[in-house]
């Protein structure tokens, strides 16, 4: 079954059960919705699926509740763990022109307007009004990218590649 990262589970919240989620997804208010159903995939262990019945917003993160999950005690198995949903989970989801999901672009080659091969995206930060793409480079440090339409030039999804515009100040 394949499956799509969604959050991870950095630490537990208080004493009931709650825990801390970095969020990795666009869709917060559908992806941790009450009712919802996630599979929480722990550094040790196997992979559970969990059912929530609580979610709040705190700061960056998400504080989330699991039904049957109501202590410290029942929760500490899953810090630290990525929280996924099933590939079919997602067939709702309407994009905007110009956004795509994370798992979309992470891994695609990324070229300068000379087309020359700067490196791949690695990672995906969201860092409020818009998301930085980790560009991973051989024998450099990362290059960090802002989503704008000034960087971001060309997302070809059936070529796998990404044109970007490297402003001054950016490499």
């Amino acid at each position: 079954m394949e499956y799509l990262e969604i959050g991870e589970i950095v630490n537990t919240q208080g004493l009931r059960g709650e825990v801390r989620v970095q969020v990795i997804t666009d869709f917060v208010a559908q992806r941790f919705q009450i009712g919802a159903e996630v599979t929480a995939f722990p550094k040790q262990g196997k992979p559970v699926v969990l059912q929530i019945d609580g979610m709040r917003r705190h700061k960056q993160l998400v504080i989330l509740h699991f039904s049957g999950y109501d202590s410290i005690n029942d929760v500490e198995f899953l810090k630290p763990a990525l929280l996924k949903i099933r590939m079919d989970q997602q067939v709702n989801d309407e994009l905007e022109p110009g956004a795509y999901y994370y798992h979309q672009i992470i891994g695609l080659p990324v070229y300068d307007l000379n087309n020359r091969k700067l490196g791949q995206v690695k990672e995906i930060l969201d860092l409020g009004p818009n998301d930085v793409w980790v560009v991973e480079r051989p024998d450099q440090s990362d290059l960090l990218l802002p989503k704008i339409d000034q960087v971001i030039k060309q997302v070809d999804l059936e070529q796998s590649r990404i044109v970007v515009d490297l402003l001054e100040g950016l490499e």
